[in-house]
């Protein structure tokens, strides 16, 4: 959506296929960094942006065991916009929408599923599309793949992944945020256990991570002995956990952190999740695909408005966008592998870790992380100019 708005902007013709009627179905992130309000600013579409509902979020904090430690502080980050805004998933969407049909050169189909590509001559020129009324066929000199970590162009490209290991799995649910509860993201570590709890305004986002290939053994302890495991760790939440009726009120995420060899064939791009699979630590999965965006408008508005595009310039954008994906994926391994896996597979509640205890103790190196999360490595900016005026 955010590259059909770039891209529709800079004068090119595009469609955005949408597979579902409308955006009102629970994502899993929801957090918009500072990164990707930049690109907002960098927009002119800031200030209209943040007058939809959403919650700041200024610091990170972790409760391990009965401690709390401060670990983030986006403060002090070079942005306009020096928090993360929560905001519900679909909200954000429709805002792009709602913007980006503002351009003619811009079209968004609902209710369109990509099932296949269409090639010539070994070239992509289109795809295949089902719809209410049967099957589509969309020819186009660019078919940018961003279905997501079980993309079907993919598949149908048959390029080849790098898988990186992933030991956890996330069971997310939805509790009642109640007044007197703290405001902020809180990350809670107990024995074996560990849950990151989102402010949503109303209710509470939460998190719970287990172990990869863990939640069949749960679910077979039944909803109740769950309740009490989320109740240990997060004492504050027992008077609402009745909420949680059955599993259906609790959703899996399987986690998996990958991404492609090669993101582009002739006539075909693959950027965001289809292209590199984030870990959900730090919650940067949605604005590192934005970042894609941004690279891939900049590198290719020119040579899509000209009629020049080549396998190179597809090239051009994996190039810019390897690196830090490589660096991103790197750091939440890290952190999957060497806190999280140990922390599940601890039978008593660990100590703060010493990089933890350093962070608490000395605001200036909160910034760090909130750097890397807020911002990340190598951040992208808005090049392309708005050659079309808004309708």
């Amino acid at each position: 959506m955010m590259l059909g708005l770039l891209l529709a902007r800079a004068g090119v013709e595009v469609e955005v296929l949408e597979k579902h009627a409308d955006f009102l179905r629970d994502f899993r992130g929801d957090t918009i960094h500072p990164s990707t309000l930049e690109v907002m600013y960098e927009l002119g579409l800031l200030a209209s942006f943040l007058e939809r509902p959403h919650q700041k979020v200024e610091q990170l904090a972790a409760v391990i065991g009965d401690r709390s430690l401060r670990i983030a502080d986006f403060t002090h980050l070079s942005t306009h916009c020096r928090f993360i805004a929560l905001m519900p998933q679909w909200d954000f969407l429709d805002f792009i929408a709602n913007e980006a049909k503002r351009y003619t050169a811009f079209q968004l189909r609902m209710q369109t599923e990509a099932t296949d590509l269409i090639e010539e001559q070994g070239r992509v020129v289109g795809v295949r599309a089902r719809t209410a009324d049967g099957v589509l066929s969309i020819r186009a000199d660019l078919v940018v793949a961003a279905d997501g970590r079980y993309s079907k162009l993919r598949d149908a490209a048959g390029l080849r992944i790098k898988e990186l290991g992933a030991p956890i799995d996330v069971l997310w649910m939805r509790l009642t945020k109640q007044p007197g509860d703290p405001n902020e993201v809180l990350g809670r570590v107990g024995a074996g256990a560990l849950m990151v709890m989102l402010d949503r305004g109303s209710y509470w986002q939460c998190a719970y991570v287990i172990a990869k290939g863990e939640a069949e053994r749960l679910r077979g302890e039944g909803i109740a002995a769950f309740r009490d495991r989320v109740a240990e760790l997060a004492p504050l939440l027992r008077d609402r956990l009745g909420e949680l009726k059955d599993w259906d009120d609790v959703k899996l995420l399987s986690v998996a952190v990958n991404r492609l060899t090669t993101w582009a064939r002739p006539g075909v791009l693959f950027i965001g999740d289809a292209a590199h699979a984030m870990s959900p630590v730090g919650g940067v999965g949605i604005n590192l695909a934005i970042q894609d965006a941004v690279a891939a408008s900049n590198l290719l508005a020119e040579p899509l408005r000209k009629g020049r595009l080549t396998l190179r310039n597809l090239e051009a954008v994996q190039e810019r966008r390897l690196f830090p994906t490589r660096v991103t994926q790197w750091l939440q391994l890290q952190i999957q592998n060497k806190f999280l896996s140990r922390v599940l597979a601890s039978r008593t509640t660990p100590s703060p870790p010493l990089p933890a205890r350093w962070l608490d103790g000395c605001p200036h190196l909160r910034r760090l992380p909130a750097r890397l999360i807020g911002v990340g490595v190598r951040p992208e900016h808005v090049h392309t100019q708005a050659l079309l005026r808004p309708r």
